[in-house]
């Protein structure tokens, strides 16, 4: 049997999918979340007997009639696949308006199970809504849910498996028309009387909520960025410096610096495993991902924390507040999403954008979007900020701080190079806040934790195994003397001498930056393989072995450039698909490792004489750089001038 979830966004069909089918997909407070079919089994606790059963959970609709790419993705499956039987999630804090998509799902000749979700806010509201006399009126079967409370899902479930058996069809509620009468509006007056008849109101409609009164604070024009600020400073300070840091910090020191290194070199050696083996397993495989495992705590709390933040409802008011400067640079709330989605991982970030309409909208934000720091950024966050930042916790807020920034300059810079101008509009339903759901947020937790377990045990275990192969042979295939004759010091002294203007000294900075487009998790892997032999200290002890490379400033630029440079190779991929164009990807990519070299190069340039006194390794080379950028920026804009007088005419 197929059961297909349908529903406008934020109605809660990605919640109760979760619940029934035990994912983990992402959930947000905002249309655009879901941007593809989700399909997985029903679990078999709200299954009768030995059914078969996959629910399908389909992207959020107002109307079968699509004005979004989504829509038509809902519309499409409804009409062509034919489900046995559709349970359509209504929001109970917007019944009224949920009621329209309701109305026309009845008249597809498809059996319905209408679910009224959200029925904990319905009685905070103090309303009641009879659901049998909306039974009747509907002719089909109709229950309230609490999905992200369980509450009434497994009714729900009996009652559409049941009924996906027994129907033949959903028989026409029988909307009259007038002649000449706009269908939509004689579908509204239907809803009207409808609601007037099942819904009962028992709340002041006057009278200010809790909700818009917090608003009236955290989503202000002037306080709202701020108090974001604060917020993921105290995220960041928690998760660094609290449960996360402490615990990061065992395994980092002792756990994988100590306890299972030594035991693997006592076993291997009484053993008599070849060395060169014993030291790929030791030094590479279980140095480099213990290396980036170690950081797996910090990363889970860090989640953690964030997903309840979602959760309550205050990330949407970060979208539409994010508006306001958005417009500025021609872009609109929506690109803030695909934004506040790439914070966990860039992929479905960038695949978010998909809901943008305007073609060089949606190009913008996707060149954009990797600029949020995500997942895989957060070990080389961590791993500076402990050594070179100990018992601080501005670092991580300030790397948001920036990252919107460039954000904000970048769409200026952009708009004004390729000349348009958006055509998008940014409506957004602001959910009634919440306390947030534990479970949910220890799903999104373990959730987040597999995949970077997963990622640890394959992409960055393979590239580990293969930096410490590079580091300990010459291209002869011969093993080095050192590391300084080996196969990566070639390569990364190949690359290095474009660090110099940024104040990089050295091939290891530029071999772990090489690494790092293909997972940035190893960077701090790569660090860990080059570093092992240098100091019988963790890479991450404060002051430790990185120090010899990096000074504060000069460690902040790195950690800049590979956070706005470029993102992974998957996430390239996603990039490609989404723009469509392959020239398009390559402005894409171009832009991105400009933005990252000059901030890095600026941070190092500017921040040595205001901290030490002196100018920076690499500053005349710099000034070369800065002058080129200079030349191509104003030829590039004069191009773009030209090309808008030719619109203008």
């Amino acid at each position: 049997m197929k059961i297909a979830l349908a529903g406008n966004p934020n109605s809660g069909k990605t919640t109760l999918f979760n619940a029934i089918t035990g994912k983990t997909e992402y959930v947000g407070n905002w249309a655009g979340v879901t941007v593809e079919k989700k399909e997985a089994d029903l679990k078999r606790k709200f299954i009768g007997g030995a059914k078969h059963v996959k629910i399908i959970d389909l992207p959020g609709a107002y109307s079968i009639s699509p004005f979004t790419g989504e829509e038509a993705i809902t519309r499409d499956f409804v009409l062509e696949e034919a489900p046995d039987v559709i349970i359509n999630i209504v929001d109970g804090a917007n019944f009224e308006r949920s009621l329209f998509f309701t109305t026309q799902l009845l008249e597809l000749n498809i059996p319905v199970v209408v679910a009224i979700n959200k029925e904990d806010i319905i009685k905070k509201r103090g309303n009641t809504i009879d659901t049998s006399a909306l039974s009747k009126a509907l002719n089909c079967p109709v229950i309230s849910t609490t999905a992200n409370f369980g509450h009434g899902l497994k009714s729900l479930l009996q009652l559409a498996i049941q009924t996906g058996e027994t129907a033949n069809g959903q028989k026409s509620i029988g909307i009259k028309i007038n002649e000449g009468e706009d269908p939509d509006k004689a579908r509204q007056a239907y809803i009207g009387q409808l609601i007037k008849a099942v819904l009962v109101k028992n709340h002041d409609t006057s009278k200010i909520s809790i909700s818009d009164r917090v608003d009236r604070i955290v989503a202000h024009k002037y306080l709202g960025l701020p108090i974001f600020f604060l917020v993921m400073w105290a995220v960041y300070a928690f998760s660094i410096e609290g449960l996360g840091g402490y615990v990061s910090g065992y395994l980092n020191d002792t756990l994988f610096g100590e306890i299972i290194p030594n035991g693997l070199n006592a076993f291997f050696e009484s053993v008599q495993l070849n060395p060169l083996l014993q030291a790929l397993i030791v030094d590479g495989a279980i140095g480099g991902v213990g290396a980036v495992i170690g950081f797996l705590p910090l990363i889970m709390v860090l989640f953690f924390c964030l997903a309840l933040l979602e959760d309550s409802g205050y990330m949407s008011r970060v979208a539409v507040l994010m508006d306001r400067y958005f417009k500025k640079i021609g872009l609109s709330g929506k690109s803030i999403i695909p934004m506040i989605v790439g914070s966990g991982c860039a992929i479905p970030g960038v695949m978010a954008t998909r809901t943008i309409e305007d073609d060089n909208e949606r190009r913008i934000t996707t060149i954009l979007t990797p600029f949020v720091p995500c997942g895989a950024k957060l070990p080389i966050i961590t791993l500076f900020s402990i050594v070179f930042f100990p018992n601080t916790s501005w670092v991580g807020p300030s790397v948001y701080l920036l990252a919107f920034a460039l954000i904000i300059l970048g769409g200026i810079v952009l708009k004004k190079l390729f000349v348009w101008e958006s055509t998008s509009s940014f409506i957004l339903e602001l959910p009634e806040y919440k306390i947030p759901s534990i479970k949910h947020a220890l799903f999104q937790m373990v959730d987040k934790a597999k995949g970077f377990i997963i990622k640890a045990s394959t992409i960055i275990l393979v590239m580990n195994t293969l930096v410490w192969f590079m580091q300990a042979y010459g291209f002869n295939l011969q093993p080095a003397l050192d590391q300084d004759s080996s196969i990566l010091a070639g390569l990364g002294g190949f690359i290095s001498p474009i660090f110099i203007p940024l104040g990089l000294i050295g091939w290891q900075l530029a071999a772990a930056s090489i690494t790092g487009f293909i997972a940035k998790e190893n960077v701090v892997a790569t660090f860990a393989i080059l570093l092992a032999a240098a100091s019988e200290d963790a890479l991450s002890m404060p002051g430790g072995v990185l120090t010899s490379f990096f000074n504060p400033v000069t460690a902040y630029a790195f950690l800049a450039f590979n956070l706005f440079t470029p993102p992974c190779f998957a996430a390239i991929g996603a990039m490609r698909s989404e723009m469509g164009d392959r020239k398009w990807l390559f402005r894409g990519l171009g832009f991105q490792l400009s933005v990252g070299y000059l901030v890095a190069m600026i941070i190092t340039q500017i921040g040595t004489p205001i901290f030490y006194g002196k100018l920076a390794t690499g500053f005349i080379p710099a000034i070369f750089v800065v002058l080129f950028y200079i030349v191509l920026l104003i030829y590039l804009f004069k191009r773009a001038n030209q090309k808008r007088a030719l619109i203008e005419e």
